[in-house]
């Protein structure tokens, strides 16, 4: 092993995680729930890590977002994405977290999708 590195990042990522959830703020998306594509990049120092304990697990993405969507009505993908990117901040860990939150209905037919990305780092 190499002496001179101190410390190896690992990304953690799910993409294409899909979700329900009642977001919007036009009167039509009140109380209808919707399709949200998302992505999620996490860093984490875990490299050459070999057992889950040691890394994190990303099925806790995938119930972070599904928490978030159950939680009842958000207005704005932006509220979405950084409640996720926080709740993935939750891990001590995680010093990185790249949100993507894509709302494949917002233009239909005439854009397959509009979103945000939100980036939030540890400091």
């Amino acid at each position: 092993m190499d002496g001179s590195i101190r410390t190896a990042m690992t990304t953690i990522f799910v993409t294409g995680l899909k979700v329900q959830a009642e977001i919007g703020v036009y009167r039509h998306e009140i109380g209808r729930v919707q399709p949200l594509v998302v992505d999620v990049e996490l860093d984490v120092p875990t490299a050459g890590s070999h057992r889950l304990a040691e890394t994190l697990n990303y099925e806790t993405i995938l119930s972070a977002a599904r928490d978030i969507a159950s939680q009842g009505h958000i207005e704005l993908v932006e509220t979405f994405a950084e409640r996720l990117a926080r709740a993935c901040l939750a891990d001590p860990r995680v010093t990185r977290a790249r949100v993507r939150v894509e709302k494949p209905l917002a233009l239909a037919p005439d854009a397959v999708g509009a979103g945000v990305e939100i980036t939030l780092v540890r400091g």
